[in-house]
């Protein structure tokens, strides 16, 4: 069954929606040269917890932390370490979650340390339009696997403009989000569109597309967690909290402007 919310419960997602996009502005504008990525977790969680939220990743599964950090070859899933220090040019991947009054958000971004090639500028831009595309296709009426074309359109749109054949990570998707962080659907990032659930008013989905500079394979590490690209380049990941309303696509982890 697909969690279908009232419009009050949507308001409160959209309340931990701005715990989470407070949290990512926060340890986004901490990402340099000499910093850790355990530095950036302790950053996120003081966020979170000073809005009187709970990190929904911390614990979840066992998972150790309060974001993923995903850097350069790493897609998804990346934990925190002090041992991971970021460098010039490096690419990283934060993804974050928060529950506030029993409701969660989740949200992704990649940003550059520094100056970042022209190809990882591009990946990261191709990832967030493709998202953009996805969140345009979230509306009443259509269906799930109508947001799944947009997003490999537009990946395929960019890599076309960008003289670079991306790849979409093949693995690994969005979902429905609500009272719990991940619910069904699952969201592919690619397919022919007019397939799956009809989307409705009160739906919320995390739509959250992986890019590659190469393959759409993809391996777990032995700690469990920790998803690279088999063939070792570079990936990105963007992502949104949307809900399906009478008047098109709410995003509910929009930062407030």
């Amino acid at each position: 069954m697909i969690e279908i919310k009232t419009r009050g419960q949507l308001e409160a997602m959209r309340a931990s929606g701005l715990v989470v996009a407070r949290a990512l502005r926060n340890v986004v504008d901490a990402v340099k040269p000499g910093v850790s990525t355990w530095d950036l977790d302790e950053i996120a969680e003081q966020t979170i917890r000073d809005a009187g939220a709970i990190p929904s990743f911390k614990g979840y599964h066992g998972f150790p932390a309060s974001i993923c950090a995903s850097v350069n070859e790493q897609i998804v899933h990346g934990i925190p370490s002090k041992k991971q220090v970021l460098a010039e040019g490096d690419l990283i991947s934060i993804d974050c979650g928060a529950i506030l009054d029993d409701w969660h958000g989740d949200s992704a971004v990649t940003v550059g340390v520094g100056e970042l090639s022209p190809a990882d500028h591009k990946l990261s831009e191709a990832t967030r339009l493709s998202m953009l595309a996805g969140i345009e296709a979230a509306v009443p009426g259509g269906r799930l696997t109508d947001i799944s074309f947009a997003i490999e359109s537009s990946a395929i749109e960019s890599g076309e403009r960008d003289g670079i054949e991306y790849g979409i990570v093949a693995d690994y998707g969005g979902h429905g989000i609500g009272s719990k962080m991940h619910m069904d659907p699952f969201l592919p990032n690619y397919g022919k569109p007019g397939k799956g659930p009809r989307l409705k008013v009160g739906m919320a989905i995390a739509i959250e597309p992986m890019l590659t500079l190469g393959t759409d394979d993809s391996q777990e590490l032995e700690d469990g967690w920790t998803v690279i690209t088999l063939d070792g380049t570079r990936a990105a990941h963007w992502e949104h909290s949307v809900a399906i309303t009478e008047d098109g696509p709410w995003v509910l982890t929009a930062p407030e402007e």
